[in-house]
């Protein structure tokens, strides 16, 4: 089973990741892997730190001589931004380091903050952010980049797009091929198929830069080539629609998850809804006449392509802060500000791993 666990806090070392389950023999591609942690970084509305970083994975172990060994794949992504808190956030603890620490203890409304600080007692949230900030996607990844190749190798492609950036959204569908242009095209500055729709989308994040605002948004992964068969329906916790809807509601700032046309399904007539079943004799295979089911039925996939669409609140960062109450005064203040992006959209669909299950 394709496992993986991550480590690391936004502003520390480095972050870390462990993968297991890959096969011994896959080919990977640092190239590859390279290339998705720089189109992770890419985007408009990004904020200052994506200038910093220059993401790049060492692998540590699990890969030699480009490929894997059937050994657990240990993988390590620097953080350069370290060099401006290593006297704040030291590993040993030394005489002075106390002064030297960045509290936050003014927590933001809609972060991890708060609950944070309160599960573990804290009386400072530095490191409950520090370890839910997006930043740990980077690590994902790079993770996702290794699943991305398992799959290349039974000719499964997954791809994905912006469909919505606030109030603005695509109206319609796009084909097969607009969303491997654009996910071809680094210039595209929020990976929208439809330039009209990406303009006005554009507009969009820089009336919330002016306001010191901020703006979420809709993306949408589609997976092409995976055969009848994956997932099952014989156990709640292993039904492979629930185990993507997890994946995706795991990236920060995910607050819902859609498969196929769940959304406008919810308000139709069963005989709108269900996808039509037919026999194509000449390929010798099921089919159906429309993929409103969104590739899944039963939690388990049926041949046509998966299609799942993460909900992106706006993040909880704002320039233009909102009241808080302080963590130790209990006072009414301003919630605390960290260097932030505006818009992270075209960045959200990088961020979760695909593995391929029986």
């Amino acid at each position: 089973m394709f496992r993986f666990f991550t480590a690391g806090e936004s502003h520390g070392q480095a972050l870390v990741a462990w993968v297991s389950g890959l096969p011994a023999g896959v080919p990977v591609d640092l190239d590859f892997v390279g290339r998705e942690l720089h189109r992770r970084q890419l985007g408009y509305g990004r904020g200052g730190r994506q200038r910093i970083e220059k993401d790049q994975a060492d692998f540590l172990a699990g890969v030699r001589h480009g490929k894997t060994i059937g050994a657990p794949i240990a993988l390590r992504i620097e953080n350069r931004d370290w060099k401006n808190w290593e006297k704040a956030m030291p590993v040993e603890d030394s005489e002075g380091a106390e002064e030297a620490q960045k509290r936050l203890t003014a927590p933001r409304p809609g972060h991890a903050d708060l609950a944070g600080a309160q599960k573990f007692n804290f009386h400072d949230a530095r490191y409950v952010l520090e370890r839910a900030s997006a930043r740990e996607t980077a690590a994902r990844v790079a993770v996702g980049a290794l699943a991305k190749l398992l799959l290349r190798e039974f000719g499964v492609q997954i791809l994905s797009h912006t469909i919505a950036v606030g109030r603005v959204k695509m109206e319609r569908a796009a084909t097969w091929e607009e969303i491997e242009g654009v996910c071809e095209n680094l210039e595209s500055p929020l990976r929208c198929i439809d330039p009209e729709t990406e303009a006005r989308m554009k507009a969009e994040v820089d009336h919330v830069l002016r306001a010191g605002d901020s703006v979420g948004g809709i993306f949408e992964v589609i997976a092409r080539g995976l055969p009848p068969g994956l997932g099952t329906h014989v156990q709640w916790d292993e039904k492979l629609d629930g185990k993507l809807a997890q994946a995706i509601l795991s990236i920060q700032a995910v607050k819902a998850v859609e498969i196929g046309a769940g959304i406008e399904n919810s308000g139709s007539y069963g005989s709108e809804v269900q996808d039509e079943i037919r026999y194509d004799a000449t390929r010798k295979r099921f089919d159906r006449s429309s993929n409103r089911a969104g590739g899944l039925e039963g939690g388990i996939t049926n041949g046509q392509d998966i299609v799942v669409r993460g909900y992106l609140k706006p993040i909880s960062t704002l320039r233009r802060a909102l009241l808080t109450a302080d963590l130790n005064t209990k006072e009414a203040v301003k919630a605390a500000y960290e260097r932030s992006d505006v818009c992270v959209v075209p960045a959200a669909w990088r961020a979760r791993p695909w593995s391929r299950r029986r």
